[in-house]
């Protein structure tokens, strides 16, 4: 049930309504509760008891937490909650990696182990909602959360489905608030939280999966035979795609629930835009890279130790962001050069530096050439592909695979890059605040009638349903 699919425009117009419908707060909270189950077993339903027991054991374990004052077992609950947790989300997504690298690793040494191949299908959104009921258990540790919430509202807060498969990862000190005063209808809210859903669509529907998506697989699929031009082409296509696919489905996300009177915060600020590689990151899926912070990176020591300390920790925090993203040695190059940009502009003293207005339009194009450098790794099936590639990004011109979209692409590339450029700091809700109601009102019917002449082509799941 994919936030551009009929099927879910259906669903989330009978839960809009019902939701509004209905008087009492807690009979609203149990439709959303159950809406979100339905939601997520349309994806397969014997995966929902996943989402049942981590959202137990750690509702069970924060409970007991907070009950106790010894350290030792305050200790062992929450590495309870890591274990199931973690557990989980290791034999699912790097069970068969693992075992691959075992086999590889034995046969350097002259023993040969054929590992079992495991039939083992992802289930959708784990990698999002175990970090999410993570950072419930561990904020309790911490004593940044104090109180424990009833089971309905913490199973909301984990299930929730305008972000539940793909996120944006939520913080319960920022949700679950939420779900103990009755949400009130507000026209204002609906009408912003439906223009957010039409301008994720267009985003999606239009911009990423219509005019971008078919130059980049055309170049990807034909690596080793692409020039200058084309690579280039090719991997600035991939960014404007992996941008609107994701930041369209985070705007639906936050749409959907605004529609419903919850807040969800922003998770991407313009991040092409950025004027430096902690700037990205900044604005870069913050839930996630805010997560890394605040629970890898802090611990790990953050910049507090030594220089090499420091880069130590910015290093393993990229590396694990990297292998979050999935079992592949690309997502983990991916990382490493993200890592290794991190610690050179720290080196450099670029991070926190005042730079003058041109020496500053260098490093943020620096940047930019960097972060596609990147995608190259992301992209690619294999470091074959990715050497081919990046080989003919700094070759000779050469071919340009026709797809007849790549003016298009073209277009997109240039007007998203001058637009995230000289609107770096606007929030997409202040600019379409800042609209007079009626050209507002026709540009998203404009938006809107785009996306259903773009929607019968070839159906593309949001790239990160995969993590």
């Amino acid at each position: 049930m994919q936030f551009d699919s009929l099927t879910f425009l259906v669903f989330f117009a009978i839960v809009l309504v019902a939701f509004w419908t209905l008087q009492g707060w807690g009979a609203r909270k149990n439709l959303l509760l159950a809406a979100s189950y339905i939601f997520y077993a349309a994806w397969n339903p014997l995966y929902v008891g996943l989402i049942l027991l981590s959202t137990l054991v750690d509702w069970l374990v924060a409970g007991r937490m907070l009950l106790t004052r010894s350290v030792s077992q305050r200790r062992l609950l929450l590495l309870i909650s890591l274990v199931v947790n973690l557990g989980l989300l290791a034999w699912f997504k790097y069970t068969n990696f693992l075992l691959d690298v075992s086999g590889d690793l034995l046969a350097t040494f002259g023993l040969t182990y054929q590992p079992p191949a495991y039939d083992i299908v992802l289930p959708v959104g784990i990698s999002f909602y175990t970090f999410q009921t993570l950072s419930y258990t561990i904020d309790i540790y911490r004593g940044k959360l104090e109180r424990h919430w009833s089971l309905r509202d913490f199973a909301l807060f984990v299930s929730f489905f305008p972000q539940l498969v793909a996120g944006p990862i939520v913080r319960a000190a920022h949700f679950l608030p939420q779900t103990e005063r009755p949400a009130i209808f507000s026209r204002d809210a609906l009408g912003m939280g439906l223009a957010l859903v039409a301008c994720g669509l267009f985003m999606k529907v239009v911009l990423a999966d219509a005019f971008v998506a078919p130059v980049a697989d055309a170049v990807f699929a034909e690596s080793g035979r692409v020039g200058f031009f084309g690579a280039w082409i090719g991997t600035l296509s991939f960014g404007a795609q992996i941008f609107f696919d994701f930041a369209g489905y985070s705007t639906i996300a936050i749409g959907t629930a605004a529609c419903l009177g919850f807040v969800i915060l922003d998770n991407f600020q313009k991040p092409y835009g950025a004027q430096g590689f902690s700037d990205f990151w900044s604005r870069w899926h913050i839930s996630l890279s805010t997560w890394f912070r605040d629970y890898l990176y802090i611990p790990l020591g953050g910049n507090r130790g030594t220089t090499w300390a420091t880069y130590r920790n910015l290093m393993l925090t990229m590396l694990i962001a990297g292998f979050w993203h999935g079992a592949s040695w690309m997502f983990l190059i991916w990382g490493f050069v993200h890592g290794a940009m991190l610690m050179l502009e720290r080196a450099a003293g670029l991070h926190a530096v005042v730079m003058p207005p041109i020496a500053r339009a260098i490093y943020a194009f620096f940047v930019l050439v960097m972060v596609h450098v990147a995608w190259v790794f992301f992209r690619s099936s294999d470091m074959t592909a990715a050497l081919e590639m990046l080989d003919a990004m700094t070759g000779a011109a050469g071919d340009i695979p026709r797809t007849g979209h790549e003016p298009f692409a073209v277009l997109v590339i240039v007007g998203m890059l001058v637009y995230q450029i000289t609107f770096r700091d606007a929030r997409l809700q202040d600019t379409l605040l800042a609209m007079k109601p009626l050209f507002r009102g026709v540009l998203l019917g404009i938006l809107l009638l785009l996306v259903f002449l773009y929607s019968g082509g070839d159906e593309r799941s949001f790239i990160y349903f995969q993590f």
